[in-house]
């Protein structure tokens, strides 16, 4: 598959989410950490920070375990649709790590900058969600357009509950 077989997505969603989210970082770490002392609040977001960790990295091992990704490339260069592991609750679970790491420092820094620099983390990356779906589609078809229907976008409680009900299904 040549690139230009493939949409291109638009770039300025992912600066808008890079600038908001490296922002948030430096002043949550330099500035503003705990900034009015609610002790729960920022462990709490420590915890959802933890959490940013799994649905970041269980992606990668899962591509790299089912995705036929050939040697030498990278995790994403996948040959065939994954939809196993945690990409049977979330379809975009690395778009859902940035939206909680987002959420996170807002947590911990406690301060109004970085909770309004928070403000626009999900309506863009649900955009640039949909943009990865147009390439999803193009690139496995009626295969990627039945995932879309079963599984989620950036909800894996949703995500959950969707499985459950397959996997009762499957045993009837």
């Amino acid at each position: 598959m040549k690139k230009s077989d493939v949409h291109q997505r638009p770039f300025l969603p992912v600066i808008i989410l890079i600038v908001c989210v490296i922002t948030q970082g430096v002043l949550t770490y330099t500035l503003w950490n705990n900034y009015y002392q609610i002790d729960a609040l920022a462990y709490m977001g420590y915890s959802i920070l933890g959490l940013s960790g799994i649905f970041g990295i269980l992606p990668i091992i899962e591509f790299r375990r089912k995705g036929q990704v050939g040697k030498g490339e990278i995790y994403m260069k996948t040959q065939k649709l994954v939809r196993t592991g945690i990409f049977s609750i979330i379809r975009h679970p690395q778009y859902f790590a940035g939206i909680l790491i987002s959420l996170a420092f807002a947590f911990i820094s406690q301060h109004w900058i970085v909770i309004i620099l928070f403000a626009p983390i999900i309506p863009v990356t649900h955009l640039d969600a949909l943009s990865a779906n147009i390439n999803l589609i193009e690139k496995f078809g009626d295969e990627y357009e039945k995932y879309i229907s079963e599984v989620p976008a950036l909800n894996p409680i949703t995500g959950i509950i969707k499985l459950i009900i397959r996997k009762v299904k499957e045993k009837q």
